[in-house]
This record gives C-alpha cells, sequence and structure tokens, in this order.
C-alpha cells in the first residue's frame, strides 16, 4: 500500500486506548512500503505521544519515510496558507496538502475531517482514507 501519513494515524497506531487504534493497525498491517510523511506530523505525533523515541523507531523501522523539505516548497505553502486560512490549517495539513500533489497516487492516511475540504492543485480532491465512522 502506498500512502501518505497524518498525525491521527500515528497517535491511533501509537496509543492502544486510542478510539482509532485498531484501525491504525489494520492500516499497519497493510503497510509494504514505507508511508510517506513529514517532519511537522511527526513533531505532532511526538507530542501528542509523548514520546519521541515511539516515532523516531518509525523511521527506524521503515514504517515511514521523510519524503517532504518546507524550504523547497515555501511559496506552495504560503499560497496554501492564505488559500485556507479560513479554517486555520496547522502546517502538517499545508505539507500533507502539498505531499498529495508531489504524490498524486498516494493517498492521504487521516482521521481529519478537513482533508475532505482541503483541495491539491486548487481544485482536485484529495484521496483519503479515514476511518469508517469519526468519533472525534
Amino acid at each position: 500500500m502506498k500512502g501518505i501519513a497524518d498525525t491521527g494515524l500515528i497517535v491511533a497506531f501509537g496509543n492502544r486506548s486510542d478510539d482509532y487504534h485498531e484501525w491504525a493497525v489494520d492500516i499497519a498491517g497493510g503497510v509494504t512500503e514505507p508511508l510517506l510523511t513529514c517532519e511537522a506530523v511527526l513533531g505532532e505525533a511526538a507530542f501528542h505521544l509523548r514520546s519521541t523515541p515511539f516515532v523516531l523507531s518509525l523511521l527506524e523501522d521503515g514504517f515511514l519515510r521523510l519524503a517532504f523539505d518546507c524550504s523547497k516548497n515555501l511559496d506552495q505553502l504560503t499560497a496554501l496558507a492564505r488559500r485556507y486560512a479560513d479554517r486555520q490549517p496547522d502546517l502538517a495539513d499545508l505539507c500533507l496538502i502539498r505531499m498529495s500533489e508531489l504524490f498524486p497516487r498516494h493517498p492521504v492516511i487521516t482521521i481529519d475531517a478537513d482533508f475532505r475540504v482541503y483541495r491539491r492543485n486548487k481544485r482536485e480532491s484529495i484521496p483519503i482514507l479515514s476511518p469508517p465512522t469519526r468519533r472525534r
């Protein structure tokens, strides 16, 4: 499975008491190559899980792979921040929108409903994988 990992997937995978833990474990079971992500997502996940070592282990084990450089995409991130200012997206969301443009065959794996609103390349919906029911 190819995909772009958002914070919610990582947090749910690492926290057995998370409402979406079973979903995240199922997703992880289908991963055949590293899921792409960015440093902003890793920072959020480490903060929410209170475990930087766990998050880093996902990189070491090949579950995740860093595949984004903010400095090379600054103009696009700034444009996305302006476009979605009313939703107040965080840096991780902006990076994932941009990653979806760069890796169009990779769905964003998320629990964040905003990805149903965000658009890549200004008009295209972003393919997502999310839990069947939202409880948050």
